[in-house]
């Protein structure tokens, strides 16, 4: 079998990598043909083309109807696939959208820990990432993000708690590019604040204020011997925890399967029973937690709290989880 598509990269990450390796391990996978830049994700793979320079969120256009999940959201029904092993099941059964529950049977996900672990990238302190991510979304402006203020709380307790910080924001010049991203080149959009005093000042410009927080691209830059992603699969699989904005900027720190808190910003019709129903019980059986049952959400619809700088909530998860 080949696998070939060039979807969003969150998509491929949650749709097309497992079903890929779910065929290695059964010996039918031919080939695999993707985005340039990807070969490291399906290092299990000797036959990989990274044959596109360019992603689309189109997933007709991506191909995603090869695979046996073609859509991140699943369907309405798939919750009756767990009738006989998920008590819940019937509560998440028919809901009015998919709600990011999968058909499993050809899916399953490598161990990213284990195949790039490392001696190379450590550090004299435990490591946490912060993924963060700044892009249009169907045409509009950032909504998802963290903010200035955020990221400036989330440093002082990190590195004042004695961990190192790695943060990782793209430019998106790193990568092949999606509509998304490339409107977001395109009204050359930044992650800016003014700061009392001191005009205007960019998450990246941020982090050289504290000296354990460092800069992904840094790392990139000082290592050109290694790819992007070599250089952040290798470094991730090295950390201690995550924090990540919803996504792809989270879905692969979900390859980990570390502790993860994930700021989730999804619009509230794909979000009902996305993560658990009217009794609290959760949706475990969608992909975030089956990539990763170290997940651990938090809900901002719209990312309305985030934009209006109301974080306290966010932050004392932080501080429960990361102490």
């Amino acid at each position: 079998m080949i696998v070939d598509c060039n979807p969003e990269f969150g998509c491929e990450l949650a749709l097309a990598l497992p079903y890929a390796y779910w065929l290695h391990e059964r010996g039918e996978l031919e080939k695999v043909v993707t985005t340039q830049g990807m070969k490291p994700f399906y290092y299990f793979c000797e036959n990989v083309e990274e044959k596109y320079n360019h992603r689309t969120i189109d997933n007709n256009a991506a191909n995603m109807q090869s695979l046996p999940n073609p859509w991140i959201y699943g369907t309405q029904l798939d919750a009756k696939l767990f009738k006989d092993d998920w008590e819940h099941w019937e509560s998440f059964y028919n809901a009015p959208n998919g709600i990011g529950i999968l058909n499993y049977e050809k899916w399953k996900m490598p161990n990213f820990s284990e195949q790039y672990k490392n001696d190379k990238f450590l550090f004299d302190k435990p490591t946490i990432v912060i993924a963060n991510r700044y892009n249009w979304e169907h045409g509009q402006p950032p909504v998802g993000y963290f903010s200035l203020p955020c990221l400036y709380e989330m440093f002082s307790y990190l590195t004042n708690q004695g961990y190192k910080v790695i943060y990782k924001r793209p430019r998106n010049n790193e990568f092949p590019l999606d509509q998304n991203e490339m409107n977001t080149v395109n009204n050359r959009e930044n992650l800016v604040a003014e700061v009392e005093g001191g005009g205007f000042i960019s998450d990246y410009d941020l982090t050289t204020h504290f000296e354990d927080v460092i800069l992904l691209d840094d790392v990139v830059s000082n290592n050109p011997e290694l790819t992007y992603n070599e250089v952040q699969l290798s470094l991730f699989a090295n950390a201690d925890k995550f924090i990540g904005i919803s996504g792809g900027s989270t879905l692969v720190l979900n390859l980990f399967q570390k502790p993860t808190i994930t700021y989730l910003y999804n619009k509230s019709d794909l979000r009902e029973k996305f993560w658990e129903d009217e009794n609290g019980n959760k949706n475990i059986k969608n992909y975030y937690y089956m990539m990763n049952p170290n997940v651990i959400p938090y809900i901002d619809v719209e990312c309305e709290d985030m934009r209006q700088n109301k974080i306290d909530n966010f932050l004392n998860l932080v501080k429960e989880t990361i102490k």
